[in-house]
């Protein structure tokens, strides 16, 4: 029912910036959260950001905290994902992940890989 597809991902240097996108179809984003998470080489998934669909209230880990800033596009929906000042410790495979609004997330891409070197 829905579809969620990532893209932005990339190999870049220490202090870089990417912008990811996640593209979602196949429902109505009405009472929805839309979160971005992140699964390292040997470390557990980790949650990146969040954003409620109507209010637009963000939440971040505080290891993202003032680096990465997550939007949405409400015509195209569309979320976004801004990180700057990269670091190496970011390089994970991030996955984007939908639903209802304190239920849990139940939507997840297939994920896009960033890489950071020093």
């Amino acid at each position: 029912q829905v579809q969620l597809v990532e893209s932005g991902g990339g190999l870049v240097q220490a202090g870089d910036s990417l912008r990811l996108s996640c593209a979602a179809s196949g429902r109505t984003f009405s009472s929805y959260t839309m979160g971005w998470f992140r699964h390292a080489p040997g470390k557990d998934r980790e949650f990146v950001a969040s954003i409620n669909w109507n209010y637009e209230r963000t939440y971040y880990a505080d290891s993202v905290k003032g680096r990465f800033t997550i939007s949405r596009d409400n015509a195209k929906n569309t979320v976004f994902l801004q990180m700057n000042s990269l670091k190496p410790e970011d390089t994970a495979i991030y996955y984007c992940a939908t639903g209802v609004q304190g239920k849990g997330y139940t939507y997840w891409g297939q994920g896009t890989q960033v890489t950071v070197s020093s």
